[in-house]
């Protein structure tokens, strides 16, 4: 079956996951993950790509951004991936691929899934047991999210803007949704809608995409639909 073309459209946050090839890690040192930071920070901003959250893990990174043209988030990731593995492989004495194969992405209704996904991509170390609390893991964007550091690569989405109108009360606020976790629901949607890269959002918000797109949104239900009780 043929791939369908990657979902993606200017203006919408995309949610995006790269593994390494047959799950292998992708950071050697801490040097690593600060050069992929690097590497994000200045694509991002060649290409016309807002990074609002990240966490970098041993073996994959997740990143949550919203591109500014059509082109911009595929060049991005093609730039950064490239040049990161020209890197890894000369720092490890080694050849060949990295990836695993492209990265994955979705788009998420921003109001329903934007907060939950940050939160979701926080909490990665503490779920794998790379660190006690979100605070405590030094690759993800929490910090500054928190208030504990400032990152030049993020760039916060209206949405956090939106938490308080003071930065005590937008970071006070934001910790507190960390602190309360997601619902495995949601984890579960997130995740399989990335990895398939099916839109993630209601029914309108799935309708609306449709009509700006040529490929299918969603994925195809299979099987018969149910059949209707008598009467009805």
């Amino acid at each position: 079956m043929a791939r369908l073309p990657r979902l993606s459209l200017p203006g919408y946050p995309h949610h995006i996951i790269q593994r390494g090839n047959n799950r292998q890690a992708i950071f050697s040192l801490p040097a690593d993950y600060q050069f992929l930071l690097d590497l994000l920070e200045e694509q991002a901003k060649k290409n016309g790509v807002a990074i609002h959250a990240y966490v970098l893990m041993g073996n994959h990174f997740h990143l949550l951004v919203t591109p500014e043209a059509a082109d911009s988030l595929p060049r991005m990731m093609q730039a950064m991936g490239r040049r990161y593995v020209r890197y890894f492989n000369d720092s490890q004495g080694r050849s060949g691929t990295l990836w695993e194969g492209r990265y994955r992405s979705t788009l998420i209704q921003t109001e329903t899934y934007l907060l939950a996904c940050m939160a979701y991509m926080d909490l990665n170390p503490v779920r794998a047991g790379l660190a006690p609390e979100a605070r405590d893991y030094p690759w993800s964007s929490y910090g500054h999210y928190a208030g504990l550091r400032s990152d030049k690569l993020v760039t916060p989405h209206p949405l956090f803007w939106a938490l308080g109108n003071t930065p005590f009360a937008r970071e006070a606020m934001y910790a507190g949704i960390v602190r309360a976790g997601v619902p495995a629901g949601q984890q579960a949607a997130l995740t399989e809608a990335t990895l398939g890269g099916w839109a993630l959002g209601d029914a309108n918000f799935v309708a609306d995409l449709q009509k700006r797109v040529e490929r299918r949104v969603v994925k195809t239900q299979v099987g018969r639909p149910a059949r209707k009780p008598a009467g009805i």
